[in-house]
């Protein structure tokens, strides 16, 4: 796929988009600190790790990790794991991460572009790991990564950017030598699920639909997105109409006529890049009938918007803790 369609795919697609990412340096640090962990790995070297393009090996526990997939970076941080490269896919700025996982750092990572990664940068970097969990996922970026370290890309059973995050937590801490620290993450973000989907029985069977506004228009989401697996752990269940046009893309467009469609028990929305009055004040968006029934939330904070897209276990907690009260309000 073109760098064009890749940007504009993105765009539709979760903020994946690249336009507001930096890119790195090209040269590594040589004073930086070896050790990019805290505390110790608890699995036995060297571990294997299977994915889409084989079983990966890593050797002995990694000192020098660099994370380039959409939520990499933050996962490792959740795990103990300071990376000393990392891509900023929404744009954060500084250490490249959301304010949920800000102060995760003794020193701050050499920023890589995201798409288009320099190869040479993350070489300067001397890693003996590379984590790209969740990204365009293409044999020719993995076989790149891959002659500079041992690199961790998506499971075999997923599609570019759409590794879930529980696949994500796991094949990680596999990697970083941390499986039970993995596993004990993911038991309490099931548990803050499962805590919240008790709170709110309202949820339970109710439609949702998920949908971003870009400059390229609308477009909703359907299974596999990390959005709509969140709605779902909650108790909600993906519109079917809207389920019934999914392709191999985790979004669909859809056009100001196809608005309706996006009419649920819950309708949730955010945009991208662009003012979220541009939703609101739309009179195609007002006439939907879960909007005008107050069925209907618009994410129009970046920060809550971010956390809803990321993933990460930090981001996820943040999203509960913040999502969920609009949630029910809308409902109630």
């Amino acid at each position: 796929m073109s760098r064009t369609a890749l940007r504009g795919a993105a765009l539709l697609a979760a903020a994946l988009a690249v336009t507001s990412c930096s890119s790195g340096s090209g040269s590594g640090d040589s004073g930086a600190a070896d050790a990019s962990s805290t505390g110790t790995a608890s699995g036995a070297f060297p571990v294997t790790v299977a994915t889409a393009f084989g079983d990966i090996t890593v050797p002995e526990e990694p000192q020098r990790v660099v994370a380039l997939g959409w939520g990499d970076a933050e996962t490792a941080l959740a795990l103990g794991v300071q990376p000393v490269g990392a891509s900023d896919w929404l744009g954060f700025g500084g250490e490249g991460v959301g304010p949920w996982a800000e102060g995760s750092y003794d020193e701050a990572p050499e920023i890589i572009e995201t798409l288009e990664p320099s190869y040479e940068a993350i070489a300067a970097l001397q890693p003996d790991l590379i984590l790209d969990t969740k990204s365009p996922a293409t044999e020719d970026r993995f076989d790149k990564l891959n002659a500079i370290a041992p690199t961790i890309s998506q499971p075999a059973d997923a599609d570019p950017y759409l590794t879930s995050p529980a696949d994500q937590l796991e094949m990680i801490g596999q990697a970083l030598g941390r499986s039970e620290q993995a596993t004990a993450l993911q038991d309490d973000v099931d548990q803050a699920f499962t805590d919240a989907a008790a709170a709110h029985p309202e949820f339970d069977g109710t439609s949702v639909a998920v949908a971003a506004y870009s400059s390229e228009g609308f477009a909703a989401y359907v299974r596999g997105d990390t959005r709509v697996d969140f709605m779902e752990q909650l108790g909600f269940t993906p519109k079917p109409e809207i389920q019934a046009l999914a392709t191999e893309s985790f979004t669909v467009p859809i056009s100001e006529e196809q608005l309706p469609l996006l009419d649920a028990g819950l309708t949730v929305a955010f945009p991208i890049f662009v003012d979220a009055a541009q939703i609101t004040g739309n009179p195609l968006w007002q006439a939907v009938p879960s909007v005008q029934a107050g069925h209907a939330v618009v994410l129009d904070d970046a920060t809550l918007s971010n956390a809803f897209s990321l993933g990460s276990p930090q981001s996820i907690r943040y999203a509960l803790d913040s999502a969920v009260p609009l949630f029910a309000d809308a409902l109630s």
